[in-house]
């Protein structure tokens, strides 16, 4: 009888493309961008997705489409996550702001599209050249999944 063994690394690893977006826009703003663009239908997803650690709990946005035509998933997840800190002192109310990126390496990258599936270049580079083209937008590009250290954030 012939065994096949499934490692941790064979459940836990999506077939996915990873887009970086740098601009100021706010999350709403770019997702109706991206669907006048690329006639995609990005819609606000019913939950965020939320880190919670030890030290921190951070809630970044995510808006979904699903591209019935490719049978994709596409997600526009926002990189950074900003809270307020209050603290009293001496009667007086004083407030900070944390800012928690959900990939530490890449805090320059305002958002990521992440494609579930395995799709063509050319349908990618294409992708990337609309996105480029919307005034808003600094700049856009793909990214390496297996260069980010801290990549187990984008599985879910």
């Amino acid at each position: 009888m012939q065994i096949h063994s499934l490692g941790l690394e064979d459940l836990s690893e999506d077939e996915y493309t990873l887009i970086g977006i740098h601009t100021a826009l706010e999350d709403f703003k770019l997702a109706y961008l991206l669907n006048k663009n690329l006639s995609t239908s990005f819609q606000k997803a019913i939950e965020d997705l939320i880190i919670e650690d030890l030290q921190i709990k951070a809630c970044f946005s995510i808006f979904n489409c699903s591209i019935k035509k490719y049978d994709f998933d596409w997600f526009l997840i926002a990189n950074s996550s900003k809270r307020e800190n209050k603290t009293a002192s001496n009667e007086l109310l004083l407030t900070s702001e944390t800012k928690t990126y959900l990939i530490q390496e890449k805090k320059k990258v305002d958002f990521f599209i992440k494609i579930a599936g395995d799709l063509e270049y050319n349908i990618l580079s294409k992708t990337v050249d609309k996105i480029k083209k919307i005034d808003q937008v600094i700049t856009c590009y793909l990214i390496d999944k297996n260069t980010l250290k801290s990549k187990d954030f984008l599985i879910f």
